[in-house]
């Protein structure tokens, strides 16, 4: 006779194991504790097996019979359904190591050490903000062109037009990942050639007329923030550094001695060591910092309380803010375009400056440079520099 649920439902444990039958060899087993399994005995090769269909109640009688009824198909087509069974959560198990997530998380494990922390860190960002939530479980090798540029696309509606051009190259390392892993077949960001709206091309704001550089370092003079604060503003426009590289700056990368500040690769964009040559005024603003700082990692600590991680990176553009100059008069990346506009001017050349920006070199050959190379044309630079913007700044009108 057939089971119903009530009769499932209401079986009792009497401190042993027993079935209760259901037709075309399915059953009940239920354990000494209560436990109810439902299970398939059938026979194949000449052999007896037996199949799992389900647990109760999270598997009602109607779905593990319509289990019985597809292991009973295969049956007939000559297929161990247990043996299908298995090779099933094969495949799951397999595509999902091969969904868009999991090829994405592991490309991004094997590449961060080649990258700087916050060049990691913005990948990672750009791809669980915005990819992720609509590809992350998909299956890498079943992403289409289309697929991609529709949700570039809605990037693209809400204004974010840089963005999603970063993201779409972003998901083309991923695709390129996958096909070296053998893990999809092609790259689709590669079919949306001129699909995005075009980018813009835009430089950091910066002043660069040396009048207004001289009231921009006078005002900067004038600051009245905290000693932390005062101190990375008074830095900024002499290092010609990101930002992120400054708010990051360590005491044990500063030697007075050799007048230099040797940052790792692990803290720089293009992932190579640098070395930053420190003119008279940066060791000046280092040793004023340094009483207050210097008995801590950070020559710039965090503002905070516990002071265990470095200033904010909008810190620097704040204090600009604070002193009444607009985002699109100056912000804090844009020293280093003042800095490049100006040294070409005056006549230095271009493959100093652009090792001292530790710009990344298009040229294979002359990006074999270790980070010491033009280091005495460079050290000459940074203390003209220094000198120069003294001279700006001192020039009342």
């Amino acid at each position: 006779m057939a089971l119903t649920e009530l009769a499932i439902k209401n079986a009792k444990a009497t401190g042993k194991k027993f079935k209760l039958h259901d037709e075309k060899g399915m059953y009940v087993h239920v354990t000494p504790s209560g436990s109810k399994y439902f299970r398939l005995d059938y026979r194949f090769a000449g052999a007896r097996k037996t199949l799992a269909l389900g647990v109760y109640p999270e598997t009602s009688l109607k779905e593990a019979r319509d289990k019985r009824d597809a292991a009973r198909k295969l049956l007939d087509e000559g297929v161990n359904p247990s043996e299908a069974k298995k090779a099933k959560k094969l495949h799951q198990i397999a595509e999902a190591a091969n969904t868009f997530q999991a090829v994405a998380s592991e490309w991004h494990e094997k590449m961060k050490s080649k990258w700087s922390a916050d060049h990691a860190a913005r990948k990672w960002h750009y791809l669980k903000k915005d990819v992720l939530p609509t590809f992350g479980n998909t299956p890498i090798k079943n992403i289409t062109a289309r697929e991609l540029l529709t949700l570039l696309e809605k990037i693209q509606a809400r204004g974010a037009i840089d963005i999603a051009h970063r993201v779409k190259w972003i998901c083309g390392e991923v695709f390129r990942y996958g096909i070296y892993t053998d893990r999809c077949d092609r790259d689709p960001s590669q079919d949306l050639k001129n699909a995005l709206i075009p980018t813009t091309s835009k430089h950091m704001p910066t002043i660069t007329d040396p009048d207004k550089v001289g009231e921009l370092l006078r005002a900067i003079d004038g600051y009245q923030g905290d000693i932390t604060t005062r101190c990375a503003l008074k830095l900024a426009p002499y290092v010609m550094l990101r930002p992120g590289e400054i708010r990051h700056a360590e005491w044990s990368e500063i030697s007075f001695d050799r007048k230099q500040w040797k940052i790792p690769a692990s803290k720089m964009k293009m992932n190579r060591p640098h070395i930053v040559p420190l003119s008279n005024q940066v060791i000046e603003i280092l040793k004023t910092i340094q009483p207050v700082t210097g008995d801590g990692k950070y020559v710039f600590p965090s503002l905070s309380y516990s002071k265990n991680g470095p200033i904010g990176e909008n810190t620097i553009n704040y204090a600009l803010r604070r002193l009444g100059f607009t985002k699109d008069e100056i912000v804090s990346h844009g020293f280093r375009g003042m800095a490049s506009t100006l040294l070409h001017e005056n006549g230095f050349k271009t493959e100093v400056i652009e090792m001292q920006l530790a710009h990344a070199e298009r040229n294979k050959v002359k990006a074999a440079y270790n980070h010491a190379e033009y280091l005495t044309e460079r050290t000459e630079m940074m203390n003209w520099w220094a000198d120069y913007l003294d001279s700006l700044r001192d020039v009342k009108n």
